[in-house]
């Protein structure tokens, strides 16, 4: 089942909007920025549905890095942030290898106490803390 070729998914970043850089080719995933646009369903709604039919393609075994460094999310992004996370720790507690690598900034609390969360949360993800240094 792994012979599904995905397109990769690259959208730059918004004013409003994070980089996405979903390298499915070589089972890596990036989210960079600043995340409120308007419609947060509308903006994650198509991306979450590639990445599940993306995890829906990984064998048990396979190592996806997902790596995310979001300086600001508004709360309408939490939720499908949530989203993504819950897609991604399933496949990994069906036996794909998900490291979730989480970028911040150790004076901002908020980002931090988030990342905190989804630790306790997704379980089934290999969770690394990343401080960023400025």
């Amino acid at each position: 089942m792994n012979n599904v070729t995905m397109e990769n998914l690259y959208l730059a970043a918004t004013a409003d909007s994070p980089e996405v850089d979903f390298r499915f080719d070589t089972h890596e995933l990036a989210l960079k920025g600043e995340s409120y646009p308007e419609n947060a369903a509308a903006f994650y709604g198509s991306i979450i549905r590639q990445v599940q039919d993306y995890l829906a393609s990984c064998n048990e075994g396979t190592t996806i890095k997902v790596d995310v460094a979001l300086i600001y999310f508004n709360s309408s992004s939490t939720k499908m942030l949530f989203a993504f996370f819950e897609a991604l720790n399933s496949a990994a507690a069906r036996g794909v290898h998900v490291v979730l690598n989480w970028h911040y900034d150790p004076e901002d609390d908020t980002i931090g106490d988030f990342g905190s969360e989804l630790r306790d949360d997704f379980s089934a993800l290999e969770f690394r803390d990343l401080p960023t240094t400025n």
